[in-house]
């Protein structure tokens, strides 16, 4: 890590850190990792509005414990600065939890730090099946790839859909999310008529869009970054005609809340497979919404929102159980048999994996009003991450 980018964290850090010296001697110490400038800064300001807004729903203190939280600009993906901010994290700051983190490689990089200083590390997104197969010390309380594409691939397949492209952007991700459906949708006698790896750097979709239409494929299941990716590809989509021929739009966290409202009528009709809407009707997803709203009136309820949520919700959950003093075994085992009401819905997490157990749901994209919202449609049920051992 260079000097000036360890300046400039450390600038960041100072300026994003929550308390003072005021805090109580014993406040429980949190480290928060995302990025908080940058093309993806955006994750950062909902972790923050999330686990803000959680620690304010609680009046500001976990099991009676003052709560510190200290945030960590990561940029982008970038395990070797992830690595040195999580060394500053619990050297110098002497953190007892950690939790964000948004790109997998990131979160790779630290899990020998974690392990050995057996601090227990909360997901809020990393996404890839494998992550908390790296250390004994992570959970996750966002979601994987398998875990909401699976059953989009058995529902495929169980409502007369026997041909389908694939279309994915081209790195870890975009090849996991591939490789699920592949795996589920051959399985339940599918078959795929086209693979479509996409460059990141890809700003015209009109070739693939077309390769798609040639292919004879009755829907196209697609994985893409938020943001430019995402509009480009739904606005290619209904130019080349794909809709009204239609092949079916089928994808995971592509209509996100972050962007919809961007798509405008360009979204209507689209599915999605995801573990949370911000649409969800129930009194715990409006409770939380409320107080997101409260803590930060831009904030977007959405899935990195809510992953802040409820991972704080298991960060209190565990320094409850060891009186706010570190103890990571100990704070380990209490959160392996945690379950409780979310905001998506019921959830629990897997002893075994150390991974949210959740419902997931068939979406699709309506207008309540004046606004765009993911509609849930279809209920799978519980779901487990279908890629651990994969």
């Amino acid at each position: 890590m260079s000097l000036f980018n360890w300046r400039r964290a450390a600038v960041v850090a100072a300026a994003l850190t929550v308390g003072s010296a005021a805090l109580a001697a014993d406040a429980v110490k949190i480290g928060i990792l995302g990025p908080f400038s940058g093309p993806f800064a955006h994750y950062g300001v909902l972790f923050k509005a999330g686990a803000e807004a959680y620690v304010a729903s609680q009046g500001g203190k976990f099991a009676g414990k003052e709560v510190e939280l200290i945030y960590r600009d990561t940029g982008g993906p970038n395990p070797g600065q992830t690595k040195t901010l999580v060394q500053e994290l619990l050297v110098k700051d002497k953190v007892d939890y950690l939790g964000g983190l948004v790109f997998t490689p990131n979160a790779m990089a630290i899990a020998p730090l974690i392990t050995q200083a057996k601090t227990p590390t909360v997901i809020f997104n990393a996404a890839t099946s494998s992550i908390t197969e790296k250390s004994p010390y992570f959970l996750r309380t966002s979601y994987t790839l398998w875990q909401v594409t699976v059953p989009l691939a058995q529902w495929a397949a169980k409502n007369g859909i026997t041909k389908v492209a694939t279309a994915v952007m081209d790195y870890g991700p975009g090849i996991d999310a591939e490789t699920a459906w592949k795996a589920e949708f051959t399985k339940s006698g599918g078959t795929v008529v086209e693979s479509i790896r996409m460059p990141m750097a890809t700003n015209d979709f009109g070739p693939f869009i077309q390769r798609i239409k040639a292919s004879g494929a009755q829907a196209v299941y697609t994985f893409l970054p938020g943001g430019p990716p995402n509009l480009g590809f739904v606005k290619s989509y209904n130019e080349n005609g794909l809709a009204k021929a239609g092949i079916q739009f089928l994808a995971t966290a592509e209509m996100d809340e972050f962007d919809l409202q961007k798509f405008g009528d360009a979204a209507l009709g689209l599915k999605t497979s995801f573990h949370y809407s911000a649409a969800h009707d129930s009194q715990a997803n409006r409770t939380f919404i409320a107080a997101l709203a409260k803590q930060d009136k831009n904030a977007v309820a959405n899935y990195a929102s809510v992953g802040a949520w409820d991972g704080m919700h298991v960060i209190e959950k565990m320094i409850a159980a060891t009186d706010g003093k570190k103890n990571g075994a100990k704070a380990l085992e209490a959160a392996k048999a945690l379950k409780w009401e979310s905001p998506r819905g019921p959830v629990h997490i897997d002893p075994q994996t150390r991974h949210i157990t959740q419902h997931v749901y068939l979406r699709e994209v309506e207008r309540a009003g004046n606004e765009l919202v993911n509609k849930e449609i279809v209920d799978f049920g519980d779901q487990t991450d279908h890629g651990l051992g994969k």
